[in-house]
């Protein structure tokens, strides 16, 4: 985890503490808004209300302030998948997972486009993040795909892409959200549009991955 500057240099008060918790905050909303290169430290020390040499006693540049974001932004958003249950039934595993991703894209749309900026340029600042846990975390997780499959309980199916089809199908709503609202229109825009999605995935999803059902695709060897 990336550190303050004030948190290496001395045991934290409570001030600092919710100062950092502020300047992150205000760094959420510039990147989210602005991207990594469009977005400044001046920006975010007008955001948090700070001047700017009080906003580097705590992150001393804005690449800091980034990876500090990121790193937190990829721990929380991993946790669906820590969640999904080897010993759980497929199917409810999967419309879990379905309902747990869309509930974050809701929840946490800045998060979920901070991200997507940064994949976009290439993971400069992450993809060592990419390459070890998530890759660890993905392939875990398509073991116990590929043992359902194996078992009868869920269609073959290569497990890689359909946790990428999950990613791609629920981040859709905060990465895309001005779209979505657009051509859903004003009466279909509101709240409900989650559960709609949720159910409308959770029935692609799992008739899909249905024994006897249609074919899903790839190998699940």
């Amino acid at each position: 985890m990336a550190l303050p500057r004030a948190a290496r240099t001395q045991r934290r008060t409570r001030i600092q503490e919710e100062k950092e918790e502020l300047i992150l905050e205000a760094a959420l909303e510039v990147f989210a808004t602005n991207g990594f290169r469009g977005s400044t430290i001046d920006q975010i020390a007008e955001v948090a209300g700070m001047s700017k040499p009080n906003l580097l006693y705590y992150f001393r540049t804005k690449e800091a302030m980034h990876r500090a974001l990121i790193e937190r932004v990829l721990d929380s958003w991993l946790d669906p998948l820590r969640e999904f249950d080897a010993e759980g039934n497929p199917v409810t595993e999967i419309r879990s997972y379905i309902r747990r991703k869309l509930e974050m894209a809701r929840d946490f749309p800045r998060e979920s486009r901070l991200f997507a900026n940064e994949v976009l340029q290439g993971a400069p600042r992450i993809e060592d993040a990419l390459m070890g846990p998530l890759k660890s975390l993905v392939d875990e997780k398509a073991k116990v795909i590929r043992a359902w499959a194996k078992a009868g309980k869920i269609a073959k199916c290569d497990p890689y892409h359909l946790i990428f089809a999950i990613w791609a199908t629920t981040q859709h709503y905060a990465d895309f959200d001005v779209q979505v609202r657009a051509v859903l229109g004003k009466d279909r825009a509101g709240e409900g549009r989650f559960e709609d999605a949720a159910r409308f995935l959770e029935h692609l999803f799992v008739n899909g991955l249905a024994v006897g059902g249609p074919a899903a695709g790839g190998s699940a060897a």
